[in-house]
């Protein structure tokens, strides 16, 4: 076959071709390609295939009805992530497409997300919140009582809010005579939670603290979130020491309101809480001390009373009359015991003299009286109750009423 006529054509076409592309620079074409046209986009999607690996990032999938997409978010975007992520979730997610170039596949890469319908702070609380309650944490059973009047008072909050200048200005106008320990911490902001947490530790090794109050004045649920976060409710529900919790104002509920032993509706009322009012205590105390002399007074009257009744009772005058009405009673006991005791003896006397007489009228000496005799064999010493066995000349002992003869058998009878 000659092929002279076709190689020309050939190479015309080859040399004619466009640039043929690598599948890596294909791959990098599309990914410049998706990067321009969906970057910084929001896309809404429920979640599916959630995996967490011990890298930190997190992957997942994002679908509807009729599509789905990769999704991968790096660990530094997870770890800002306030919710726990669930499959089945529906959410709103900002970020941009990319090529993942090992596989050619497309992908989402997340910066943020939210939950669909509900703030992703606001759906952190309540997954928290639902969590702690579980383990138990709210439980009221495990809630320590205030103490009446404490000596030592710790306050967790920061030196430049209004809450401190609250709680301070309470305490000392309802009882100033109180040793008062404040500890410093940011209230919200990065690393807040932490310094909160570790004031709560730190407090808890320091001896003789009766009660601390941790807390802040009002805010957006954004400002108060260092008291949502879990570190802080487990140091207060660990904490030995009872704690109130003063977070914001009345309207304003935290994870750590929830777990403190007693709630405070804002900072003011937590002074209000921790120390009773001077002047009602003392009130009280002297309450107290007029009902403890009244009823002083009324027992001594009591007793007085009792001891007068003893006084003129007849048995306090004459004290010996009672004593002889015993020995007269004594006495006729005795004479009773005397009485029956002879009785008694008599009977079984008679009861006695009726055995002796029928063991005498059968005692064989009283037989032997009225003529009868024992014949015994003389070898033996037996009775002898027959002639059977005797023969002539077989010494017999007979024994009589009184005294005994020895015989010899002379001759046998029928």
């Amino acid at each position: 076959m000659n092929f002279s006529n076709t190689l020309p054509l050939l190479f015309d076409t080859v040399k004619n071709r466009p640039k043929i592309l690598t599948i890596s620079e294909l791959t990098r074409r599309i990914r410049n390609s998706l990067e321009n046209e969906f970057f910084n986009i929001w896309v809404v999607g429920e979640i599916s295939n959630l995996k967490k690996p011990t890298s930190g990032h997190v992957y997942l999938t994002l679908k509807d009805a009729d599509s789905q997409i990769q999704v991968v978010m790096f660990k530094s975007v997870a770890n800002g992530v306030k919710f726990e992520l669930r499959d089945g979730m529906e959410v709103l997610a900002f970020g941009s497409v990319t090529v993942y170039e090992l596989r050619g596949q497309y992908q989402l890469v997340i910066e943020n997300i939210e939950p669909k319908g509900i703030g992703a702070l606001q759906l952190a609380f309540l997954q928290l919140k639902e969590r702690l309650e579980k383990e138990g944490l709210f439980d009221p059973a495990r809630k320590k009582p205030l103490p009446l009047l404490p000596k030592k008072i710790a306050i967790v909050t920061s030196l430049t809010g209004a809450a401190i200048r609250d709680i301070l200005k309470v305490i000392n106008k309802r009882f100033a005579k109180v040793e008062i320990i404040i500890y410093p911490v940011k209230v919200q902001g990065e690393g807040a939670a932490l310094e909160i947490a570790q004031a709560i530790n730190d407090l808890n090794t320091i001896p003789d603290i009766d009660v601390m109050i941790v807390g802040r004045g009002g805010g957006s649920l954004e400002d108060l979130w260092a008291f949502n976060e879990e570190v802080v409710a487990r140091s207060i529900y660990a904490s030995k020491i009872p704690v109130i919790s003063a977070v914001g104002h009345e309207i304003d509920v935290t994870i750590s309101d929830l777990v403190a032993d007693k709630r405070a509706l804002t900072p003011t009322e937590a002074g209000e809480l921790v120390v009773p009012r001077y002047d009602q205590l003392k009130d009280s105390l002297e309450k107290i001390k007029a009902r403890l002399v009244q009823s002083l007074y009324n027992k001594i009257s009591v007793i007085r009373s009792h001891l007068l009744r003893i006084k003129n009772s007849y048995s306090f005058k004459r004290p010996f009359d009672r004593i002889l009405r015993l020995q007269q009673g004594v006495d006729e006991i005795t004479q009773t015991l005397v009485s029956v005791s002879k009785h008694t003896l008599e009977l079984e006397r008679e009861r006695l003299i009726g055995l002796v007489n029928r063991l005498d009228s059968a005692s064989p000496l009283k037989v032997l009286s009225r003529g009868y005799s024992i014949t015994t064999s003389l070898e033996s010493n037996k009775p002898i109750k027959s002639i059977e066995g005797l023969t002539i000349g077989k010494k017999l002992k007979i024994r009589f009423f009184k005294g005994s003869v020895i015989s010899s058998v002379v001759e046998l009878l029928e």
